[in-house]
């Protein structure tokens, strides 16, 4: 029998090893920067141990998010610029991780493996398309073969495609981290991330993986985002600010919360495909609120973010002895978490620091975890989620 050839030994190695030095990548739909979590994991599945050695956010300059938003979440774009931006983004998070290392003093020889998350430009959900000959999709660009080949370390990507393959929609993939990361016997929880969409996995205190619920419920950070951008030159509500400067216009939200994406089946999926301005200038124009004050817009979508995600929770989990732990910018924003509380006075509400979890890194350190799984992991029946193993393999060399 033929010797395996140099990559494929090294694969082997990293699997066959007690523990395992690996980086998680992060690049959400709300553009701030790259989440770079460098952690250390030993076991997989359920008896994994993992560490968060370090952690950065490198704060992406506004000339690239603007190259980015061409391409983001739009019907029709530049089929040259995706080209360009594939290979491009893939070797600037490879020199972003070269500039992480270097600050860590990690030698790159260290680390057995990066997780790339990619960058999101369109999430197609067949919900939302609706066309009948096509099914799930998702694309995420940041070509994994740029990464490993400028670091030198074999790389894990596009982890997203082979839950769509399996019959799932691509997202939320918290989920497998959550459950094995956040779950406590006796304890009903729930893990919040607020990033540009809001998703959110449910752990019963029976441990019952059948009842584990994981799915977007609506807008996170990414319309105020969005309007923050648009009118007041600022790329997020510091601070709430803004939101804290206007009022809530009722009208409008009652309409933005009537869309029909609230009522549709679980586990679903979303993301700025639809929740974008266009679908709050509609809810203007039907609600006549075209010409509020553009503070009170920023309270309003604000609020928006608070209730659906509130109402969503009182609706599906038994509140009265909920624990839950928010992640993700929103859980930094003032008005949205104290609309929550309001909203659920019963819930004990608190960030995933409390478990041992960054509530920055969160998002970075579950992708590393999946990319531990890819190495040595076995597939996990969690509630109707595809039991798979997610990732494809970028050698360096």
């Amino acid at each position: 029998m033929p010797a395996l050839n140099q990559n494929l030994q090294k694969l082997f190695a990293a699997a066959q090893k007690e523990e395992r030095l690996g980086i998680g990548l992060m690049s959400g739909t709300s553009l701030d920067g790259l989440d770079i979590a460098l952690c250390r994991f030993s076991g997989s599945g359920l008896q994994t141990k993992f560490k968060l050695i370090n952690f950065v956010t490198i704060p992406y300059e506004e000339s690239f998010k603007k190259e980015v938003q061409q391409v983001f979440a739009k019907k029709q774009v530049s089929l040259e610029q995706v080209t360009l931006l594939n290979a491009y983004i893939g070797t600037f998070h490879a020199e972003l991780i070269l500039q992480a290392l270097a600050e860590w003093q990690v030698n790159p020889s260290d680390v057995d493996f990066i997780a790339s998350h990619g960058q999101t430009i369109y999430h197609a959900p067949k919900r939302l398309h609706q066309q009948e000959n096509y099914g799930n999709a998702t694309l995420q660009i940041g070509d994994a073969d740029h990464i490993a080949v400028k670091t030198g370390i074999l790389t894990i990507s596009d982890f997203r495609q082979k839950h769509i393959a399996a019959g799932g929609e691509g997202a939320p993939l918290a989920l497998y981290g959550d459950v094995l990361l956040g779950s406590k016997p006796g304890e009903n929880r729930v893990l919040l991330n607020i990033g540009g969409i809001a998703n959110l996995t449910y752990l019963p205190a029976d441990a019952d993986y059948s009842k584990v619920m994981c799915t977007d419920i609506g807008p996170g950070n990414t319309l105020i985002d969005a309007a923050c951008r648009a009118y007041f030159d600022k790329p997020f509500d510091e601070d709430s600010a803004i939101a804290y400067s206007g009022t809530v216009d009722e009208t409008l939200l009652d309409a933005l919360l009537h869309h029909p994406f609230f009522n549709e089946n679980l586990p679903k999926t979303t993301g700025p495909e639809l929740f974008n301005l266009d679908f709050v200038a509609d809810a203007q124009q039907a609600t006549r609120t075209l010409n509020i004050a553009k503070a009170d817009l920023v309270a309003t979508l604000s609020a928006f973010t608070a209730r659906s995600i509130a109402r969503f929770i009182g609706a599906n989990f038994p509140v009265a002895d909920l624990k839950l732990f928010t992640s993700g910018g929103g859980a930094r924003n003032p008005f949205v978490i104290d609309h929550i509380r309001k909203a659920l006075p019963n819930a004990t509400i608190a960030d995933t620091g409390e478990l041992g979890i960054n509530p920055d890194a969160k998002e970075a350190i579950l992708f590393a975890l999946l990319g531990n799984e890819a190495l040595c992991g076995e597939p996990i029946a969690i509630g109707s989620n595809p039991a798979v193993l997610m990732g494809k393999f970028s050698f360096s060399g």
